[in-house]
């Protein structure tokens, strides 16, 4: 007797869960990695207990960050040379051309602690030298606050 071979029908689906699989270890190495991609020049800031951006006006304008770190270098977070000290001209021609493009470009100023108060009037002073008509100060708003007396001692 001769057995019967039975035909399989072929199969047309698409098997997904491998591609389940891959999409899941991608979401996980984007997460660990992400943290890790914050860009800039590591400064201490100052403490004060300000109002917080609007972070709808910042989702539609990118701000354009300059940086003043401890030794008083200059850095623009716009750039392919974001992460080197730039000189005062490069800081102007690069604010200046920001602004050409999107007038309403928040500027911002983000300066260490220990830097002379000269130092961060000079660089608000190159921003409106080329264009910037308002510049904005960041801090630390999460730095616990020192509180001076009622007269004015300044002592904790």
């Amino acid at each position: 007797m001769a057995a019967r071979q039975r035909r399989r029908k072929m199969m047309s689906e698409i098997n997904v869960v491998p591609y389940i699989d891959v999409m899941l270890v991608l979401l996980i190495i984007f997460m660990i990695t992400a943290p890790l991609l914050k860009q800039g020049v590591k400064v201490d800031l100052p403490a004060a207990a300000a109002r917080p951006i609007d972070q709808r006006f910042l989702e539609r304008h990118e701000p354009l960050i300059l940086t003043v770190d401890a030794l008083g270098r200059l850095y623009v977070n716009i750039g392919h040379e974001a992460g080197r000290p730039l000189s005062d001209d490069v800081v102007r021609a690069r604010t200046a051309a920001v602004l050409r493009r999107d007038p309403l470009t928040p500027i911002l100023v983000k300066a260490d602690k220990t830097v002379p108060y000269g130092t961060v009037v000079r660089a608000m002073v190159l921003l409106q030298s080329a264009g910037a008509a308002k510049v904005g100060l960041l801090t630390d708003p999460s730095a616990p606050r020192r509180t001076s007396t009622a007269h004015g001692s300044g002592a904790p």
